[in-house]
């Protein structure tokens, strides 16, 4: 069973709520799948493969490339894409996904006003703010499901940052809250981070307000103040590449692969 069979398994199961469904999007939109095209792609040109459906037209995806190779009954083209990057490119254009069709327990077809919602929330960014903090306590009683997400984001973030801080934090004008600091994030990463814990929020299904999102170095003299209180989360070290390699389509987000 694949994460996904997993996600979409407890979506599916009785008693699910709208927590479950958020979990499934989750691990949709962080998980690698393959793309059923129709003939090879050419650099970044992809052009998935149509299929003409009672409801409107969908492109298949799926997440194993087994899968793909047992629906497609031998070698067939793909590209090798994450979820989130299907999303964004197939939003608005009126077209659904089908999902592991025919092969894997998490089969599903995916009408296109979800696409365009999880590209929504996908690509809606974090909101910038400055605050004083006061004082600093031990993290309160956070919802499992969100303490979850954090983990799992921050597990896909190694090299990002060294470690990130959980604790609470009470700010000079009285309000009172959650604050996550990245120890010495690497330069150009605070964007991304600051996305990903936006997500690991909005997918739990916790309040944005919740939880503030801050930077520091490892030199700040917060951070030994946090460090007394704080739930500490140690980042994985980066992985290093065995060689170089051209980057494949989608994987770099200021250049998204286009369908054709």
């Amino acid at each position: 069973m694949t994460p996904l069979d997993a996600a979409h398994a407890a979506m599916d199961r009785d008693g699910a709520d709208e927590a479950d469904r958020l979990r499934f999007y989750d691990c949709l939109a962080d998980g690698e799948f393959f793309l059923l095209l129709e003939e090879e792609a050419e650099g970044a040109d992809l052009k998935p493969r149509l299929f003409p459906l009672e409801d409107g037209p969908v492109v298949l995806i799926f997440d194993l490339e087994e899968r793909l190779a047992e629906f497609s009954g031998g070698i067939a083209p793909y590209a090798a894409l994450p979820g989130r990057v299907i999303a964004q490119v197939l939003a608005g254009q009126g077209v659904g996904l089908g999902v592991n069709l025919g092969v894997a327990p998490s089969q599903m077809i995916l009408p296109p006003e979800a696409l365009d919602w999880l590209s929504g929330m996908l690509g809606s960014e974090p909101e910038e703010m400055e605050a004083q903090a006061l004082a600093f306590e031990a993290p309160g009683a956070l919802p499992d499901r969100l303490i979850d997400a954090l983990q799992a984001k921050l597990a896909r973030a190694g090299g990002l940052a060294a470690t990130a801080l959980l604790a609470g934090v009470t700010y000079a004008n009285g309000a009172k809250g959650h604050l996550l600091a990245f120890i010495d994030a690497a330069p150009e990463s605070e964007a991304a981070l600051a996305r990903a814990m936006r997500e690991a929020l909005a997918f739990s299904g916790v309040e944005a307000g919740m939880m503030d999102v801050v930077f520091l170095s490892g030199q700040d003299a917060a951070v030994a103040r946090l460090a007394r209180v704080a739930r500490r989360f140690d980042l994985p070290a980066p992985q290093r590449p065995e060689t170089a390699a051209p980057a494949a389509p989608g994987t770099d987000p200021d250049r998204p692969p286009k369908l054709r």
